[in-house]
């Protein structure tokens, strides 16, 4: 029986991939294929961001993977920035790139295995070419930061394990890779041993991650993975010691396609982590409300609120871990 599901997810696979795919990777050096790059650098840090998901299929019979110049795409990513990769805008010069993305269905269709085929191909290639390019011609070995969320996070794991692993000296100059909205696994750290989780608030060179969700959640998160470690975005330990709404330094407000519609509230998310399932319980935040079940996810599953229900504790947090990276830095000279 093991065999044939084996066979069957490379079916699926090779029917999710081959459908509709190019396989040219884009030329980064282009200014069409980044979100954002940006024209000055005047700050001393830069932020490498990969936004999430950002397009649907239409229908089935359209591509799994869709084109670098999907329309669809190219305004989703843009929505998601300014949720997500502003919360890093003080810390450091963000440039993001576009990239060929997988339909969601990868991620609701396909086995684990199948869905690290298909991200870790045409997503994921993408990606690390835009870094390599990224650091070759624009980073000017300036220290920076990785940042996702969902798709974008689940790429960053194979730029982490990958580029990171064969370019030890860009490593280095990591602050802190926010790989939030997709599982970080206690496996995946044991198979790169390069790379490690974050343990408190301002260490560096490490890996941070959490998915949020309403207390009682028993349905399938389709981006939570057995053995997924979580820090809490508020108090940043990896204990189930709660963090109070109060204690949280603000919440955005954003509607189901991202736009922002309010800034700065406070008192609004309050997180606690859960080490049994992996995740950061958030009891203050109305579920039926903001995460009622789908298609996609079930009830209580806050996925987009990753960013949103703490935004200005990840913005502190940015600063705060580029700040301790220089510290170390001029103690080590």
């Amino acid at each position: 029986m093991k065999h044939i599901n084996i066979i069957l997810s490379l079916i699926m696979v090779f029917i999710f991939t081959s459908c509709g795919k190019k396989s040219e990777i884009p030329d980064y050096s282009k200014t069409k294929y980044w979100l954002s790059l940006p024209s000055t650098t005047h700050k001393k840090v830069d932020v490498f961001y990969v936004y999430p998901t950002a397009w649907s299929k239409v229908k089935k019979s359209d591509p799994n993977i869709c084109n670098i110049d999907n329309l669809s795409m190219l305004e989703g990513s843009k929505m998601t920035f300014n949720a997500q990769a502003t919360a890093f805008e003080n810390a450091g010069n963000i440039y993001s790139p576009y990239y060929r993305q997988a339909d969601i269905s990868c991620f609701t269709d396909l086995s684990i295995e199948g869905r690290d085929s298909v991200i870790g191909g045409i997503p994921a290639t993408d990606v690390i070419t835009a870094f390599d390019y990224y650091v070759k011609n624009y980073n000017k070995g300036r220290p920076f930061i990785l940042a996702g969320h969902s798709q974008g996070s689940n790429v960053l794991l194979f730029l982490l394990s990958k580029y990171m692993k064969d370019n030890p000296k860009v490593y280095e100059r990591m602050i802190a890779a926010y790989v939030i909205g997709y599982s970080v696994t206690k496996d995946y750290l044991a198979k790169n041993p390069h790379l490690k989780f974050a343990a408190g608030p301002d260490d560096t060179g490490v890996i941070i991650s959490y998915n949020t969700e309403a207390p009682g959640v028993t349905g399938n998160n389709i981006v939570l993975l057995s053995g997924a470690i979580s820090i809490n975005p508020i108090n940043w330990s990896r204990e189930e010691i709660p963090a109070s709404a109060e204690e949280n330094l603000g919440s955005i407000i954003i509607d189901n396609v991202w736009n922002v519609l309010e800034r700065n509230v406070k008192n609004f998310a309050d997180a606690r982590v859960d080490k049994t399932r992996g995740v950061v319980i958030c009891s203050t935040a109305d579920a039926e409300k903001l995460a009622p079940a789908n298609q996609i996810f079930p009830k209580g599953v806050y996925h987009g609120y990753d960013y949103p229900f703490y935004y200005y504790n990840i913005r502190e947090n940015a600063e705060k871990r580029t700040e301790a990276f220089f510290i170390k830095i001029s103690n080590e000279k």
